[in-house]
């Protein structure tokens, strides 16, 4: 016996004949959304204009003294804008330093020949990330418990995501009851 999956458009209802109809949608940030990125589907005549309707936006750390964790604020560029009353932003922002992301400095272990540090694949901080090698359990695991996090994180780097589409992510990273869970169809 066969099967038929019938697709539609999350956004209107409206069936789509084939698979390659339908445009893959990730909403990353939304005041709905409470567990990370969520990824929905919709038919490109549903979508025109769209591109049209973006904002240009300001995404910004504050970094107070008192060395709590920085705020993240977005708004348009507009707004930050008007903030430079004495040079224009334009001038502001190619006049300013070049930010270094600050990352915590691990010690090598006594008597180290290598200046290269280990990554430990094996944290929030690194799972996910492309790398050679054997993906152990405890990446495996992390994955799997906080995939839209490490996707999250992922994409803030400019890094590939995973993909529960991906056939190869899904047997690295051991999620093939999430992907059915979800509902993906694998590539």
């Amino acid at each position: 016996m066969g099967q038929k999956i019938i697709r539609f458009s999350d956004l209107t209802g409206k069936h789509a004949e084939n698979d390659d109809d339908l445009v893959r949608i990730v909403v990353r940030e939304h005041p709905d959304l409470v567990d990370g990125p969520v990824e929905i589907e919709a038919l490109p005549g549903e979508l025109a204009g769209v591109t049209g309707l973006a904002l240009d936006l300001v995404t910004v750390e504050l970094h107070y003294p008192n060395g709590d964790e920085p705020d993240t604020v977005v708004m348009t560029a507009e707004a930050f804008d008007r903030l430079a009353t004495a040079t224009p932003m334009a001038e502001v922002l190619r006049g300013a330093e070049r930010a270094v992301r600050a990352v915590p400095a691990q010690t090598a272990p006594a008597g180290a020949a290598s200046a290269r540090e280990r990554v430990n694949y094996a944290t929030l901080e690194h799972a996910g990330r492309p790398h050679k090698g054997r993906t152990t359990d405890a990446e495996k695991h992390l994955v799997q418990q906080h995939l839209d996090e490490v996707n999250a994180r992922l994409a803030a780097e400019g890094t590939r995501t995973i993909d529960l589409a991906n056939p190869e992510h899904v047997t690295r990273y051991g999620l093939e009851s999430l992907a059915r869970t979800r509902g993906t169809t694998l590539a």
